[in-house]
């Protein structure tokens, strides 16, 4: 099928063609076909409303291997289906299993990799790419986090360069200059793993907070508090779990330092998947984390997605049984959806495709999810990919409508947005269509995601602070840590719990 055939039978983000669907569990669209496998996404930011992404692969659209320079890319519109593909090598950067951040003016820093110094930054405003300074370190599988200064962190990341000791370091896009923290120790966030180090520095899980701060609150069983001042620190902020790291788990900030993790294994590869979850919350910096175990998930998932939604609850797609890269071994097709409120899951319809390694899912404007990629196995310059068969790779995608999208309830509508910037502390000023009554915000960052890593992405709840009418103020919290800078969703939610389609708000520095 041509890309043209493929974006006129699409049609728009929420199709009215569903594959599957459970009463009360939402609703999957067709197949989309893409040009390559999209092992990681971005969302391209832009006013009044966010409707394309980004996905990219390796070197090549279905498998990875060595340090070639170039990466392919695909551009996909989420309300005319449309789709293009694009090789981008001006950068001479293999992005496979990079770290990822937006930075404050919605540039994307890409980090490291296949080819595993390098750093190249997307500028969504003139659609091109540019050469960053390398890293100080050699890194893939790192993680990276914009912080409240707008600088970004990174640390570990063994699978590329040499293995062992990967401290944390920090770019400052101003002077384009990365940073060594000497005082930013790995050792303290390593996992447990069979493979040794190669794989125990692997995809931290970051959140920036107050002063510069990050909270790293896994894959390791110890949480840790890294600080990015002078030569940087980390101090232990307690145990997530006494009994597993989780490793490829999924983790979301979904309210003020609320952090919810569920699944991953204990090893990177060849371990049982795990179905625990956790509530981990933070707020001073540098005090013990506060931790509940939650109900398990009904399914472990190993190599799964999160989406924080915009009435607060978490959506958990893809994952498998058992860790086994490459594989499709025990998938997971049913996503739950993890109610905060009531502390509860609730399995939902289920996907068509299995999403497992090299998979992603990220939230759309209008409140979907799109669901996506999968397999991508090494080749080795035969031709032949290596480890795995064709039969794992996943080059499409699905779009999930939740189930607050399937109840005929209406969506409430943001007709007008007084200013699309704000600084914490400042008001949004607002106008609903209709009656305002009932009615909360979201703000959710515009995420970046690859190997179920969104760091980019959190949400914050906001309540109308006055309403006159139709007319809204909704104040911010004044700390850069909470609202950090950078592109952000603002969605208006029903008293039925609907959303609008969101207006993209940019939090200047």
């Amino acid at each position: 099928m041509s890309l043209a055939t493929t974006a006129a039978t699409i049609g728009i983000c929420i199709s009215t063609l569903f594959t599957k669907t459970f009463a009360q569990g939402g609703s999957w669209g067709p197949v989309i076909q893409f040009p390559i496998i999209p092992v990681a996404a971005y969302i391209i930011p832009e006013y009044p409303e966010s409707h394309r992404m980004m996905v990219y692969s390796a070197h090549s659209p279905n498998t990875f291997g060595g340090s070639t320079g170039i990466t392919q890319f695909a551009e996909f519109d989420c309300r005319t289906g449309a789709l293009s593909g694009r090789q981008v090598a001006e950068t001479q950067h293999d992005m496979f299993c990079p770290g990822m951040s937006s930075l404050a003016d919605g540039r994307l820093v890409i980090t490291g990799g296949s080819n595993a110094e390098k750093t190249t930054i997307y500028d969504p405003r003139t659609d091109t790419f540019a050469s960053g300074s390398n890293m100080q370190i050699a890194r893939g599988y790192q993680s990276s986090t914009i912080l409240s200064n707008g600088k970004v962190f990174t640390i570990g990341g063994s699978w590329s360069g040499a293995m062992g000791g990967k401290i944390g370091e920090i770019y400052d896009p101003k002077d384009n200059y990365w940073k060594l923290l000497p005082g930013a120790a790995v050792e303290p966030m390593l996992t447990y793993d069979h493979e040794g180090i190669f794989r125990e520095d692997n995809h931290a899980w970051l959140y920036p907070w107050r002063n510069g701060s990050v909270f790293q609150p896994g894959p390791s069983k110890a949480m840790n508090w890294y600080y990015t001042d002078g030569d940087g620190g980390v101090s232990p902020a307690g145990v997530r779990d006494f009994d597993n790291d989780a490793m490829c788990g999924v983790n979301v900030m979904y309210d003020f330092g609320k952090i919810f993790s569920a699944g991953g294994s204990q090893y990177y590869d060849r371990a049982p998947g795990l179905n625990v979850a956790h509530l981990i919350s933070i707020d001073q910096v540098g005090a013990p984390a506060s931790v509940e175990q939650l109900p398990n998930m009904k399914y472990a998932r190993a190599f799964a997605n999160v989406v924080v939604l915009p009435d607060g609850k978490i959506l958990v797609t893809g994952g498998q049984g058992y860790a086994q890269g490459f594989t499709d071994r025990e998938p997971v097709f049913n996503p739950e959806l993890f109610d905060p409120a009531t502390r509860s899951f609730t399995e939902l319809a289920p996907e068509a495709i299995p999403r497992n390694y090299h998979s992603v899912s990220i939230l759309l404007a209008d409140g979907t999810v799109f669901s996506g990629g999968g397999g991508l196995c090494y080749e080795d310059g035969s031709g032949v990919s290596q480890r795995c068969h064709d039969t794992v790779d996943h080059p499409n995608s699905q779009i999930f409508t939740p189930p607050y999208l399937t109840t005929g309830n209406p969506r409430p509508v943001i007709s007008n947005l007084v200013s699309s910037t704000v600084v914490p502390g400042g008001d949004l000023r607002v106008t609903i269509e209709g009656t305002a009554e009932g009615v909360t915000f979201s703000l959710i960052r515009i995420g970046s995601v690859t190997h179920s890593i969104n760091s980019d992405q959190r949400r914050v709840p906001l309540v109308p602070e006055s309403v006159n009418g139709a007319e809204m103020v909704l104040r911010l919290p004044s700390d850069y840590g909470i609202v950090l800078p950078g592109a952000w969703y603002l969605f208006a939610v029903s008293s039925q719990g609907v959303p609008s389609i969101a207006k993209t708000v940019w939090v200047r520095l």
